[in-house]
Order: structure tokens, then C-alpha cells, then sequence
């Protein structure tokens, strides 16, 4: 039979993600930023070496 989480159960979980974590700080913006870059220089290098 499935159990019933109440709702302390729940925001214990909330609270793990929401604790706060030693390192760098990123926006989502800057991450993508610079997967979009490293997207870019990926395919101009793929560019140069086949000569496409």
C-alpha cells in the first residue's frame, strides 16, 4: 500500500535543495551564453579543419 507524505516530509526535501552550497554562483542566462559560445567555436573549429 502507498504511503501519504505529509507535508513535513515534503518541505525536508525543500529544504535540501534550497540549502545553501559553497562554489561558484551562475545565472541560467550566463550558462547559456556560454554554451551557446562554446557551440559557435565548436562548429567554426569543425569548419577550419574539414574545410567544409
Amino acid at each position: 500500500m502507498p504511503t501519504l507524505q505529509s507535508p513535513q516530509s515534503q518541505a525536508g526535501v525543500m529544504n535540501f535543495y534550497d540549502a545553501p552550497t559553497k562554489g561558484p554562483k551562475f545565472s541560467p542566462k550566463f550558462v547559456l551564453a556560454i554554451i551557446i559560445v562554446l557551440v559557435i567555436i565548436i562548429l567554426i573549429l569543425d569548419r577550419i579543419h574539414f574545410g567544409g
